[in-house]
């Protein structure tokens, strides 16, 4: 299979993780306080990958200053986009209670929801088409922290916009088309920076991580804590535990 192909299909994979968590969502009432748990798993899980995977990666592939600018830029490009999409009725975009503002209460809110889950999104894609660069295969502790943290992002997103009264058109629209294009991210990534210099593809890796840490603290712990309160740190080092694990016996 070409290296192309393999990537798209590994972003769709992961991206399809969203696409069942908005099922699960949508057609089962799961407990608040469950999908706190797996958010806050899926936190650590996260956490272990992007500080194992690919923050070691960057590092080792084009230096420290590299991989300091794009971690850096990463998170503030993160902080800046996902406060301008706050303003406009997306800042509870992952919350599963009654946060999430209808359409009538914010104007555009639904938008800016569809495009915030796009962005909380897309670094985690492009990643894993940069994993299959070296051609030793997927990163297997990214796919799987990725398939992992999805799930719980769109169970939690999708049970909030149904509460907000959005219909199911629009729940699985967003969560289809995200998927859709996380598979085309993953794709770009391989294409883009395939052949392309370390310290380019250090700064890249490092950007994604930068996103991928600043999306966990401003939109997944929160989520996570309000209903877990003082079991958030357990069951977070829970996952990333497991997430470390499957790093080392990949």
């Amino acid at each position: 299979m070409p290296g192309w192909l393999e990537a798209a299909w590994w972003g769709f994979v992961a991206g399809g993780a969203l696409l069942v968590g908005a099922a699960v969502g949508w057609y089962v009432a799961v407990p608040a306080r469950i999908i706190a748990w797996v958010m806050a798993f899926g936190a650590g899980v996260l956490i272990s990958a992007l500080s194992f995977d690919l923050m070691d990666e960057a590092e080792r592939t084009g230096g420290l200053a590299a991989t300091a600018v794009g971690f850096i830029g990463g998170a503030s490009a993160y902080v800046a986009a996902n406060a301008v999409l706050a303003r406009r009725g997306a800042a509870h975009r992952k919350r599963s209670g009654d946060q999430q503002p209808s359409e009538a209460q914010s104007k555009g809110s639904g938008a800016a929801i569809a495009i915030g889950a796009l962005l909380d999104g897309i670094p985690e894609s492009v990643v894993l088409g940069v994993t299959l660069i070296d051609g030793s295969g997927v990163g297997v502790a990214v796919l799987a922290a990725v398939f992992i943290s999805n799930l719980p992002e769109g169970l939690s997103s999708a049970a909030g916009m149904k509460t907000a009264g959005r219909g199911r058109g629009y729940v699985f629209g967003v969560w289809g088309t995200i998927t859709v294009l996380s598979s085309m991210a993953a794709m770009i990534g391989y294409l883009t920076l395939d052949g392309a210099s370390p310290f380019l593809v250090a700064v890249i890796t490092a950007v994604a991580a930068g996103a991928i840490l600043a999306m966990v603290a401003d939109t997944m712990v929160p989520e996570a804590f309000q209903r877990t309160h003082l079991l958030t740190g357990l069951i977070t080092t829970l996952g990333f535990l497991v997430a470390f694990a499957i790093e080392r016996a990949a």
